[in-house]
Parts: C-alpha cells; structure tokens; sequence
C-alpha cells in the first residue's frame, strides 16, 4: 500500500505528508479493526462499483486529496478522479470527485473519506466567511490549537484552504507567554521573558498575552515578537493599535465571531485569532452515491 500524499493543487502544509497518512491510517484502524464484516459478507470480492462524491450545499471544499488516500490505501486499484479544486467554493449538487474500482475497498472507504471531506469542508467553509468578513482590512485570519485531538494537521490544513493562516502549530514552534505562565514566574513578565530567551537555544518567536494597557506597555519595552490582545474591547484594541504604533504586530482574541469580525479588524489589528474555526465546525453536508461499474461499450 502506498504512503504518499499527492497534492493536485499543492500548498504550504501545516503538517508533513507522513502525519497526514498517519492520520488518515488511525482512522481507517479505528473503522475497520479486523474486518468490514457487512462488506466482506455481502459484495463479492470481483465485484467493482463507481460513484460520485456530491455536495449538498455552499460550502468550500477540502480534503480530496485526503478521501484520494483513504481509498489508496484500503486498495492501489481504486481510481479516484477530482472534479474540483481543493478550496474551491461549491453549489449544492455540485459533482466534486469520481471514484471507481473494486467495491469492498469503495464501501469499506466510504465514510472514513467522508469524514475527512466533511470537517474539512466545513472548516474551510467557516473560515473563508472570516476572511470574506474581513476583507478590505489588514486583518489576517488565524486558527488556534483548539483542534480535534488527532487531526491538528488537517483541521490546519483545512483552515489555509479555506485562505486563513496557521498560527503555531504546537507548543513547539513558537512561545505564547499567558497569564498562567506570568503567575509562575511571580507575576513578573519581564523576567517569563527573559526565561524564555535565555532557555530557548533556537530563539523561537514570542508572542505575549496582555489584557490591559499597562500590560501591553510592558510587552512593548520587552520587543517581543508579537502581543495578543486577550478579551479586550473594541475601544480597548483601537487603543492598543494607537500605544503600539506598528512596532510589534498585534493579535486580537477572545469571543471574536462572524457578527463582530468586521468591527475587530476595523480597530488595525494584524492578526485575529478564532478557536471557532476548528472547535466548533460544522460539517458540510457532502454524500457518496454508489453504483455498478458500467462496461464501457
């Protein structure tokens, strides 16, 4: 069975291929543990099928290359041919890929790729009203690590797709100096600053939490390489966009939904950060409609 993920349309992954399948692999074990009884009871091993994958309402697309693994996975034989582009926006009863080849790999598959598709819909979906919400401002939209345990690569996959930005990846990547991380140092953010650097080898970008205006004139003086604006106002951000003055990129977060977006980005803010994007996705409503291989005549 082959590993590799082959983008049609590539992007900057937030993930290597490799976490990808591995992903895609955990989901297929999860499913299938020693055997899709229904399927090997009742689909002859000979027999082949084709179908389409159909979206059921607007949306933006993801995942096809994902459901394209799935089924590489479970069969080499199965062809897999996509009608559409990855981040694409979709009509309902739009015909967004073709799969065709042995029936048990085909059934077996199904709702492992649908899943996929589905989140992954829905999260580009979302994130591409934030982004439309915003357009016209400086604003970038980014995702947060309230994602599915498990599925971090995708959910941030589907969030580029849908043309929002990753934030970090993990706890790795970059330091986000919160509250909780202040109050261990004696509430002193100078010195969980100077922490950071001095233990960090691969000086790391730092990003620093602040919920007023004193505290964010303190990050200020520690040139940090960004501040996120925790809970704050719309009046409260249009003051910390002023005290800033573009010296360090600023992120907005907390509570930030489609009804409010426009009026954040409206205050000059750099970034947006939205848990909502992978938290709370809905998915889209995405179906796989099977039938006989026909004979080409």
């Amino acid at each position: 069975m082959t590993s590799a993920l082959s983008l049609s349309n590539p992007i900057a992954l937030s993930a290597s291929p490799e976490a990808i399948a591995a992903s895609v692999r955990r989901a297929l074990d999860e499913d299938l543990g020693d055997g899709d009884v229904t399927t090997e009871t009742t689909v002859p091993s000979h027999a082949r099928l084709q179908g389409e994958f159909i979206v059921k309402q607007d949306g933006v697309i993801a995942g096809l290359e994902v459901a394209r693994l799935v089924f590489s996975l479970l069969d080499e034989q199965v062809a897999f041919f996509a009608c559409a582009a990855e981040g694409e926006a979709m009509a309902p009863g739009t015909v967004v890929a073709v799969v065709a080849g042995p029936g048990r790999a085909l059934l077996s598959g199904e709702r492992t790729a649908l899943n996929f598709m589905q989140r992954m819909s829905g999260i580009a979906t979302l994130t591409r009203r934030f982004v439309e919400a915003v357009r016209g401002t400086r604003a970038v939209i980014l995702d947060t690590r309230k994602t599915a345990p498990g599925l971090r690569p995708l959910d941030k996959w589907a969030v580029r797709l849908g043309g929002g930005q990753n934030h970090r990846l993990g706890l790795y990547d970059m330091a986000l100096i919160k509250d909780n991380h202040i109050a261990a140092v004696g509430g002193d953010l100078a010195a969980a600053v100077a922490r950071v650097r001095a233990g960090d080898p691969r000086h790391r970008p730092i990003e620093v939490e602040v919920t007023n205006q004193d505290e964010l004139r303190q990050a200020l003086a520690l040139q940090v390489d960004r501040i996120l604006l925790d809970n704050m106002s719309l009046s409260q951000m249009a003051e910390a966009v002023r005290t800033a003055g573009g010296r360090v990129p600023l992120e907005a977060s907390g509570n930030i939904s489609l009804e409010n977006a426009a009026a954040v980005a409206a205050t000059g803010v750099d970034y947006i950060s939205v848990g909502a994007l992978t938290h709370s996705v809905r998915a889209l409503d995405i179906s796989l409609e099977l039938k006989q291989e026909t004979a080409e005549t």
